[in-house]
């Protein structure tokens, strides 16, 4: 395809960028903050210096304008509820004391007070702080923020372009405070909450902004015509402001559907929307619309979620297409670049003509230059980096990683019965019953225990060869028998080994498994200052030999209570992943459970009688539209029961889940006919046990009485509050006690106590029960 070039000059730009610094600088400044060791001012230092850093390269590199706002300590949710004066009343006295502790205190709770809700962010593995809002919600501008940000940018230079969470979103992802009727809606506070927007884009204005960004993801989900009215009221009101900036209203990761020609029609003066696969209907619903004369048109066309190299060609065609349709189209990734590692080109240990396949957040920044001098200036202008395109599209397409005939012909025989227990639950209870002799109010945790530094220091130790791998083991051996030593004198009923050997519950599996590929650098922000590495899914996947038969049967073999096996399941290794594009989702999560199935069954031939197979993304990875959610559930589903249906009936399959919303998949959680599920609660306050009960739930469930993602201890009290709470849905025969998630994040002094006043709570309850 060759191009001329057009009439105005595209721009380049994105949404968001990363925020930690190439080594993580921001989390390692932040954690050193809350230990004491970092003061505020160093802090605030930190983080001006990784903002200009940002700002610095995205110029450099060719980025017409840059994004503030975007920058966060802990969220930029969180930031909204600072912005708009929504401090939940328990915080109130420590944000008026200090605004930086305050805002900390929201995110993680104090011993005294609770944080704020944490779930997903839409469908992917960013976490996000769930404002609380009533009828009594006072809001309040406070730009302080914002415009700081957005002036450090101009003092550099710079063009620049605030981006804030939009007013709807914001409405539409909170919840009602505590004390609040549930059936509140908090979108009924709209007309008070767009004064404060009014107030806080005036003083952007003054600051210095040509634009704002405004962003509305949930208004790619399915709403209603109340909602869209809300939507076209917001952005009547916001557009009929006299003293504000251009709007420019954003997007992404699906399509806009019916609230494209509401927006369309809106008097703001640009839309950024997503032109990636996920949402190509973007394409043919704008011109339907009538296209946006006299509008900006920023075109997400580089997808900010994945690292696979842009398909250059094909995007071009899609901006050529797009040229027609609005006065001017610019150019940007599909999304923040938040969700991406920051640079491939760290990345020492993955073959290099591989490495060609991959674009972090760098080398999508420079594809996105790339595209907007193409458009801007003719094709023949970029006929290099073209050429090089198509070859590395060929090489990843014609690789020999991505195609294995074995796998695919086994994956190919899958049967219904392959994905079927042997027997029905009644009767699979029964017998784990009588195997297992468990009490009722079974006690167990999640899976993993603290990584300590000692841990972290012994696998550094021997990646670099300080230590050789029998002594590493030895490592993880002592570690494992502090664990299972501290379960049996807490009272604990079924045990974990710990994981003291694993660095992530994905990446673990992944460097065990062909067909994925481990990065050195690629860390990506989950939530607050927990980052992780998500592997890359490149091929066809195997698995070549057992991956944790041997520590599970050594953790067994130090007591006589039964030691869980510990899975990752086939939709979080995809969903916690870098998955491939170049074949359906369905495919991939088939070839995971396979592996996975091989993996159960050798647990059990070593004597393992409880198994658990984590699914927590299973909520994450849902659609945004509901029309798309029953085809991914159906084989979402199937490869669960793939990877655990080849079992005995006493052999008791668990599940996991945690931190997301449960209420829409509770048919799809029945579906996986696992034994029993563990599930995030405490923060709810039990609400997804009274979801459970109301869909008629029959299996066992362990929703969680300790939030561990608090450094705060519950009492012995509080967990047994939530535990009855817990048995006002669920029946003492069904019911499990356990923490809401892994503790890995946490230290082992919290540790100990949290669960020794679980098992406490447990066994109080317990002697409230009816005699049977």
């Amino acid at each position: 395809m060759t191009t001329k070039p057009t009439a105005a000059a595209a721009r380049a730009t994105v949404y968001g960028y990363p925020r930690q610094g190439p080594n993580r600088e921001l989390k390692k400044a932040i954690e050193g903050y809350w230990k004491g060791r970092v003061t505020a001012d160093a802090l605030r230092a930190t983080a001006a210096e990784l903002r200009r850093t940002n700002w610095r390269e995205l110029a450099d590199a060719g980025i017409d304008e840059v994004p503030t706002g975007d920058f966060s300590y802990y969220d930029h949710v969180l930031d909204t509820t600072v912005m708009v004066g929504a401090i939940p009343a328990r915080h109130r006295a420590t944000v008026d004391s200090d605004a930086l502790d305050g805002y900390f205190a929201m995110a993680r709770g104090t011993q005294d007070v609770a944080p704020l809700e944490m779930t997903k962010w839409f469908d992917t593995n960013y976490h996000y702080l769930v404002p609380e809002l009533g009828p009594d919600t006072v809001f309040t501008a406070d730009s302080t923020k914002q415009v700081t940000e957005l002036k450090e940018a101009l003092a550099l230079g710079l063009s620049a372009r605030p981006v804030l969470v939009g007013p709807v979103t914001y409405l539409l992802l909170s919840k009602s405070a505590p004390g609040v009727a549930a059936d509140f809606d908090p979108l009924a506070l709209l007309d008070r909450l767009l004064p404060v927007y009014a107030e806080v884009l005036a003083d952007l204005r003054a600051a210095g902004a040509e634009w704002v960004q405004l962003d509305e993801p949930a208004l790619v989900q399915d709403r209603t015509p109340a909602e869209l009215e809300a939507a076209a009221r917001t952005y009547r009101g916001l557009g009929a402001l006299t003293d504000r900036p251009k709007l420019l209203v954003a997007s992404y990761f699906d399509r806009l559907g019916d609230a494209l020609p509401v927006l369309a029609k809106a008097p703001v003066e640009g839309l950024a929307l997503d032109f990636t696969e996920a949402a190509a209907a973007n394409l043919d619903d704008l011109a339907a619309a009538g296209g946006l004369p006299g509008k900006r048109l920023v075109a997400g066309v580089v997808n900010g979620r994945n690292i696979w190299v842009n398909d250059l060609a094909t995007s071009l065609s899609t901006l050529g297409t797009l040229l027609g349709l609005a006065d001017r189209v610019d150019v940007s990734a599909s999304s923040s670049l938040l969700h991406v590692p920051i640079d491939a080109a760290l990345e020492r240990d993955i073959e290099p003509q591989i490495l060609r396949w991959l674009a972090f957040a760098r080398q999508k920044t420079a594809e996105t230059v790339t595209l907007a001098k193409g458009l801007t200036q003719g094709t023949g202008t970029i006929a290099g980096e073209l050429a090089s395109n198509r070859a590395d599209l060929a090489s990843r397409a014609n690789s020999p990683i991505t195609h294995n005939p074995a796998v695919r012909a086994r994956a190919a025989a899958v049967t219904d019965a392959d994905t079927r227990r042997s027997q029905p639950y009644g009767e699979r209870a029964a017998a784990q019953r009588a195997h297992l002799g468990l009490p009722l109010l079974p006690t167990t945790t999640i899976g993993s225990f603290p990584q300590t530094t000692e841990l972290r220091t012994a696998r550094a130790d021997l990646r670099t060869g300080r230590v050789d791998t029998a002594g590493y083991e030895e490592r993880i051996k002592a570690e494992i028998q502090e664990v299972v030593s501290f379960q049996e004198k807490t009272g604990l009923d079924v045990l974990v080994h710990g994981e003291a050997e694993r660095n992530d519950m994905v990446q673990y599996f992944a460097e065990q498994l062909t067909g994925y590929l481990a990065t050195r650098h690629g860390w990506v922000q989950s939530y607050g200052t927990r980052y992780v590495r998500p592997p890359i899914l490149a091929g066809d996947i195997t698995r070549p030999e057992p991956m944790t038969v041997r520590w599970t049967t050594y953790a067994q073999s130090l007591t006589d209570r039964p030691v869980k096996g510990m899975l990752t399941g086939p939709v979080t290794m995809l969903a916690w992943s870098f998955v491939r594009d170049d074949q359906p989702l369905g495919d991939t999560a088939r070839q995971v459970a396979l592996a996975l199935r091989d993996e159960v069954n050798d647990l059990e031939a070593a004597g393992s009688s409880v198994i658990q197979v984590d699914e927590p993304a299973l909520r994450e990875t849902l659609p945004l539209r509901t029309a798309d959610r029953p085809a991914y559930l159906a084989w979402a589903t199937e490869a669960f029961r793939l990877s655990t249906s080849g079992v005995r009936p006493d052999t008791q399959i668990h599940t996991h889940m945690c931190y997301a919303e449960f209420g829409d998949i509770v048919q799809a959680i029945d579906d996986l006919d696992a034994d029993v599920i563990s599930l995030e609660a405490a923060r709810s306050h039990m609400q997804v046990a009274r979801e459970l009960a109301a869909h008629g739930y029959p299996r066992e469930a362990g929703p969680g009485v300790y939030d561990i993602h608090s450094p705060r201890v519950p009492s012995t009290q509080e967990a047994a509050e939530l535990l009855r709470a817990g048995l006002k849905a669920i029946p003492a025969e069904r019911l499990w006690v356990n923490p809401d998630c892994g503790l890995k994040t946490r230290g082992w002094p919290e540790t100990r106590a949290s669960l020794e006043n679980l098992v406490a709570a447990a066994h109080a309850v317990r002697g409230e029960l009816p005699a049977s």
